[in-house]
């Protein structure tokens, strides 16, 4: 009689998320059964079920996961001085459209969905408490504080994602146009 290892299956069942996640954004939700899904990841579709209750389960964990990764992505390229900030502003929502714009796309397609609109209501309470949890850690570290650079952190995500979704480069522009000046404005008013 085989033991279940938890670990084993947790790190199995991440790694079908990230692939049914990946299968999706390409091909999109319609059209996209457990058959596909499991071919994807070269396994056989019922396995699925082992991991997941149904293809709507599926769908709301493997969302919530990939999209966490996302914002640890973010993360992990943010500024860690004043002076890491334009760069960051000038080249984050290009980098992230290309590693990530299809996933905001399928993100985008589930959480507005009537069947998943409250997964993602949950989902984006989460991503507003770890901006705001970020905002503070970085407020030493750039010397603005943190309830001004979590306005800032959600303007520039919104333009970040909006370019990912359209390619819409004036809009980008002119949002982060719009930080430049306010972090500017920020530093004479205060001396810094």
């Amino acid at each position: 009689m085989a033991v279940f290892n938890k670990e084993a299956h947790e790190s199995r069942k991440a790694e079908l998320m990230e692939k049914c996640f990946e299968c999706y954004a390409e091909n999109g939700l319609s059209g996209v059964g457990i058959r596909t899904l499991g071919e994807y990841c070269g396994t056989n579709p019922a396995n699925l079920y082992t991991y997941f209750k149904d293809v709507d389960d599926l769908i709301i964990q493997s969302t919530e996961y990939c999209m966490t990764k996302v914002e640890d992505d973010f993360m992990e390229v943010a500024p860690k001085s004043l002076s890491d900030v334009e760069r960051f502003i000038d080249e984050v929502p290009y980098w992230t459209a290309e590693t990530h714009g299809k996933k905001y796309r399928l993100m985008y397609q589930v959480y507005t969905h009537p069947k998943y609109r409250e997964h993602g209501k949950k989902f984006f309470e989460g991503v507003n408490r770890r901006y705001a949890e970020h905002a503070n850690e970085l407020s030493d570290k750039i010397g603005i504080p943190a309830d001004i650079l979590r306005a800032m952190i959600f303007t520039f995500i919104r333009a970040s994602v909006h370019y990912s979704l359209f390619e819409d480069d004036l809009y980008l522009k002119e949002q982060l146009k719009l930080l430049k000046m306010c972090i500017k404005m920020y530093l004479e008013i205060n001396g810094k």
